[in-house]
This record gives structure tokens, C-alpha cells and sequence, in this order.
């Protein structure tokens, strides 16, 4: 970087005037001769540094209050400017960080046993907002619903204050307040898949078995004995991984839906279990789902195709979209002091 006290050695050397001949201090000293050897050589402007500039120059304690001043005032300006661009750095991160969480990504807290051993209690997990957006929801995803139509509890009635009402769904929206109960569970069936137990001790899609014992809590069986379920249009059949400790779809055949929970609440996908970092992994769809015979045609090779190499990719936005919401405000508070170290001026070498 071009230090700007460093100019003067960058400028050309000039030619020193000859020193004044001793006279009158009235007197004004001759011009130096035209003539001669010398007589090319630059005089014009030519002075001794600081020779005429140190006559006018005031000293005293005034002069030196003055260039304190002078030097105080652009600091205390650029470091209120910092801290501005700091408030603002963080309060973009935070807004940021809102968005994400509300319509990307969010953090979930495991509350039960129900899906153990694949996830444990306290266990926190990353819910994937934005797949089904890009594609529907398939067998062996494991989901975070909400329990309104379905299993309840129902969230409340909204307040008649417009007001209060808004400001209860904007707090809602970006995730800082609910009065939904939510619940995470695996999805075994499709709308309009047959859903049984038992075939050979196995729970049966579309008359498929599956085989479970890849996720399933162990030494559980995969399921009591019950009759042919279909499951209805705009729902889904989901179970838990501890089956001899899950509430789930099995127990809710009186509620509405027969047991399914409605897609439409359905918040996200869990995807990556990011707490304690002992668990740390990612939560694939298990192989068994994969069978062809679970799907139907053309239609059955188009998800399977989105279950392999397309879903990883979209399960990997959001991971980015978190890895930028803390890389960002870190890159932006890094530039703003190397760009407050930049304008400071720097001190001359002794």
C-alpha cells in the first residue's frame, strides 16, 4: 500500500540553492547566475525544505492545543464509524439468521424416546424447510409435523385484535413463537398406500415388506398386528424408529385422518443431527425404501431418482445457508477493520 508520508521519496531531487552571502541584513541576496555550467539546472522553485514555510509556522501551547485537535477529531471519527458499521453488521446477521430460520432451516430439540435409537433425547437436529419445495415427500423421510387436524392439541383461536393477531403471526412466521405442538416421526406410507402388520413379522407396504432393522429400536418388533390401512389423499402414515415406545399413527385411527397427519403441516425434513457432537450425522433414507416394487411405474424410477444424487444436493443448501449466516457477519466485521487500519495514518520510521 502507497503510504502517503512517503511521497517525498518519490519525488525527483532538486538542486540546493547556493548558500547567501554574508551581508546587510537588509540586503536581498543576488539571483544565482544563468551562466555557466550550472546554468541548466532547475532553480525555479527550488527551496530548502521548510525554509520559508518554517517563518510562517506558529508555535506556543496554542499551536500545539490546535494539532491535537486536528489529530482527535478524525479518529473520534472513524471510530464512531466502526462502531456503526459494527451495529449494523450484527443487526444484518440477525435479520439473516431470522430469515433462515424461517423459511430454510431451523433447530429442533428431540423431546422423547420415540425415534430412539435414532435420535436420543436432547438431541438436536436440523430440519431441512425448503426440499418440498423441489420435491414431494417419500418414504423413510423422517418429518417434523404439526399436530393441528390430526393428533392435536389444536393451536388456539387467534386474537380478535388485529393487532395482537399480527403480531402473534409475524412472531410465528420467523419461528420465535408457536402454539403448535410438534412432533417428528418417519413416514412408512404414501397417499393412497396400503399400509398392514404383520407379513412374516413385518410391517407391509403395498403388500411389500419392509425390512427395519437397520433403524429400529432394538429387540423391538416392528409392530403389533393391525388390519389394512389406506392411507387417504393429502396424508401420510408415519411411525416411530422405538415402535414399543412411540405414539404414533397406529394409536390415532379415531382422530381425523384414520391416523395419517395431514401433509400441509408438515414443517420440514430432518436431515443432519448436529448436537451432541457424538451423534453428529446425517439421516439418509434407509435402503428398504428403495425397493421398486414400493413404487409404482415411471413414476417409481423419477423418486428414486430424487432420492439419490439430486436429494443430497438440496439437503445441502441449507447447510451452506447456515455456513454463510456465520461466515458473513465474521468476513464483514474482518473487513471493517482492516479497512479501519487502512485509513489510520500510518507513523513515520525513526
Amino acid at each position: 500500500m502507497d503510504d502517503q508520508h512517503d511521497s517525498g521519496m518519490l519525488a525527483p531531487a532538486s538542486t540546493p540553492e547556493p548558500a547567501e552571502p554574508p551581508g546587510p541584513a537588509w540586503s536581498s541576496p543576488a539571483p544565482p547566475s544563468r551562466s555557466g555550467p550550472d546554468s541548466a539546472a532547475p532553480f525555479r522553485g527550488a527551496r530548502a525544505p521548510g525554509r520559508h514555510a518554517s517563518r510562517h509556522r506558529k508555535t506556543g501551547p496554542a499551536a500545539d492545543r490546535a494539532a491535537a485537535d486536528d489529530e482527535k477529531a478524525p479518529a473520534g471519527k472513524k471510530h464512531k464509524n466502526f462502531w456503526r458499521e459494527l451495529l449494523t453488521i450484527v443487526m444484518a446477521a440477525a435479520v439473516l439468521t431470522l430469515l433462515v430460520k424461517a423459511f430454510v432451516v431451523q433447530v429442533y430439540r428431540i423431546p422423547s424416546a420415540s425415534m430412539e435409537n435414532t435420535l436420543q433425547v436432547g438431541d438436536r437436529v436440523l430440519v431441512n424447510k425448503l426440499v418440498y419445495h423441489f420435491r414431494g415427500i417419500e418414504r423413510g423421510d423422517i418429518v417434523v409435523f404439526s399436530g393441528q387436524n390430526s393428533w392435536g392439541p389444536d393451536a388456539a383461536p387467534p386474537s380478535g385484535d388485529p393487532v395482537v393477531r399480527l403480531w402473534d403471526d409475524v412472531l410465528s412466521d420467523i419461528g420465535l413463537q408457536s402454539s403448535q405442538t410438534y412432533y417428528i416421526k418417519r413416514v412408512i406410507g404414501l397417499p393412497g398406500d396400503r399400509i398392514a402388520c404383520c407379513t412374516d413379522g413385518k410391517v407391509t407396504v403395498n403388500g411389500v415388506p419392509l425390512t427395519e432393522t437397520s433403524y429400529l429400536y432394538p429387540g423391538d418388533a416392528p409392530s403389533f398386528p393391525f388390519k389394512t390401512v389406506k392411507v387417504p389423499p393429502g396424508h401420510l402414515w408415519v411411525m416411530g424408529d422405538h415402535r414399543g415406545d412411540s405414539d404414533d399413527s397406529r394409536y390415532h385411527q379415531s382422530d381425523p385422518g384414520g391416523g395419517a397427519i395431514p401433509e400441509n403441516e408438515v414443517v420440514g425434513r430432518a436431515f443432519l443431527i448436529i448436537w451432541p457432537p457424538s451423534q453428529l450425522r446425517d439421516l439418509p433414507i434407509p435402503a428398504t425404501f428403495g425397493q421398486a416394487a414400493l413404487h409404482a411405474g415411471a413414476a417409481g424410477d423419477l423418486v428414486l431418482g430424487v432420492g439419490g444424487t439430486a436429494l443430497g444436493a438440496v439437503a445441502a443448501v441449507p447447510v451452506a445457508g447456515a455456513a454463510g449466516v456465520i461466515s458473513v457477519p465474521l468476513l464483514l466485521i474482518r473487513r471493517c477493520i482492516r479497512r479501519r487500519r487502512d485509513e489510520e495514518p500510518s507513523r513515520p520510521q525513526p
